[in-house]
């Protein structure tokens, strides 16, 4: 085994850094690639795949730069709880009913779901699978390769130790399905005329194609909180997150050494004490000197070096000796995916229910910013209001998600994976039958309009 060193960890952050940029490139440069709407940082995972360990071999990565995304993922929770604004949940509650429930019904079905085809159908088929090989279609269709990060981890340390890889695979298919499967249902909609701000999807703004952003529309990464003389404003958001993540990773060996059948995953802790630091610095009312959208920063950049190195570090041999179940179950994924975008959306939404289900299959499927990505084509200047509602709606939605992705290795390891789908599937129909009792289901059927 090679011998591990700092500059080891600058060699590997150089690579990928390299293939972000060309990555960047790609994008801004090759129509075919402009078209589908691939992110810099799934193109650089694919070009590192190709031409790293599991490919040709000639990307001098080293033996630990698998690991990578088990650190990132603890960066972005730590950092999502950090300046964020102060809401009040019945405040919320009452502004984006809507939104939560159908992102509540797609978080709990989509994971209570792919267990349950696992266990009723791949499971008998193929002997060998682990029971909780449903949880893989949660993992990186809900939530990317940041989900698919922290919930391999989880079941590495519940024994499975191919769940990393094929977490990773998961979460890049669900990617290629949310843009192929986005563009087709924009397609069919906007023939439909179910879509309410465009008549074809082919005048798509510039920046959308390329990713390069012109001057006009440009705005602040973030503000400066505190003066350059004292501390860079960047240093100091950095070190909050490193400090976070350093505490989280002594009080998880903690942890693990008090409870040894139980293992606790690093993110969990972090989101954790992130809630906990910016409890403390609203109470000492220091929280003004922590700029949200620089956290936010932090964390998208984290996002996009896990995807890269997540896609990059795929044991393509791994994938192979499952690839049958995996297709079987990535194809029942998109098709529960679709229903859940024909037949749910409709009844939950009463305005704008096409823009808003497109976002929520973009986001079911692949990641918040494809879901983003597949809302501007159909609604170009925002006026839906949806990303502006998915943020308030996730402040009730994120804690249940980390709750799933936390304890659900924990049931596999404990041998309870029935009760993942039995919990996850009736909440998820207890909402429908709410919605059914209380008259609000079908309220926007009759077409997709503002009035």
């Amino acid at each position: 085994m090679e011998n591990f060193t700092i500059w080891s960890l600058m060699i590997d952050i150089s690579i990928i850094s390299g293939l972000l940029l060309v990555g960047t490139i790609l994008r801004a440069k090759v129509r075919w690639i402009q078209s589908l709407f691939l992110p810099a940082s799934m193109i650089a995972g694919f070009l590192g795949l190709a031409l790293g360990p599991s490919g040709v071999g000639i990307l001098p990565f080293s033996e630990q730069f698998s690991v990578y995304p088990s650190l990132l993922i603890a960066v972005i929770f730590a950092a999502i709880p950090i300046g964020a604004a102060k809401v009040r949940l019945s405040e919320v509650f009452h502004r984006v009913r809507n939104m939560f429930s159908y992102s509540l019904i797609l978080t709990l079905s989509m994971w209570g779901i792919g267990v349950l085809f696992a266990m009723l159908i791949l499971n008998p088929l193929f002997n060998d699978l682990p029971n909780g090989f449903g949880l893989i279609l949660g993992a990186g269709f809900l939530g990317g390769h940041g989900t698919a990060a922290a919930l391999g981890e989880g079941l590495m340390h519940a024994g499975w130790e191919e769940a990393m890889d094929l977490g990773m695979t998961s979460a890049t298919v669900g990617l290629l399905i949310a843009v192929l499967g986005g563009l087709f249902l924009i397609k069919q909609s906007t023939e439909n005329g179910h879509t309410q701000f465009i008549t074809s999807f082919k005048d798509l703004p510039s920046e959308l194609k390329s990713g390069l952003m012109p001057k006009s529309k440009r705005f602040n990464m973030g503000q400066e909180t505190v003066s350059s003389s004292s501390i860079d404003p960047l240093v100091l958001h950095l070190a909050i997150i490193t400090f976070i993540i350093g505490i989280s990773y002594w009080v998880t060996n903690i942890l693990s050494d008090l409870i040894p059948a139980v293992s606790i995953p690093l993110f969990s802790v972090a989101f954790i004490l992130g809630l906990l630091f910016q409890a403390i610095s609203r109470r000492i009312k220091s929280d003004e000197y922590v700029d949200g959208r620089v956290m936010e920063r932090i964390g998208g950049t984290a996002t996009d070096f896990l995807v890269a190195f997540g896609i990059a570090s795929i044991n393509i041999t791994v994938v192979m000796d499952y690839a049958l179940p995996l297709i079987l179950l990535f194809a029942f994924g998109t098709l529960w995916a679709y229903l859940l975008f024909r037949f749910v959306g409709p009844n939950i939404f009463k305005e704008f229910w096409l823009e808003k289900s497109i976002f929520g299959w973009g986001w079911s499927t692949g990641t918040v910013a494809m879901g983003l990505a597949l809302l501007r084509i159909v609604d170009p200047e925002l006026k839906s209001r949806t990303p502006e509602d998915y943020a308030l709606a996730y402040v009730g939605v994120a804690p249940i998600d980390i709750i799933i992705v936390t304890f659900a290795p924990i049931l596999f390891a404990l041998g309870f994976t029935w009760a993942i789908p039995v919990v996850l599937l009736l909440g998820a129909a207890a909402i429908i039958v709410i919605y059914k009792f209380t008259g609000l289901w079908g309220q926007g059927r009759h077409g997709n309009t503002s009035s």
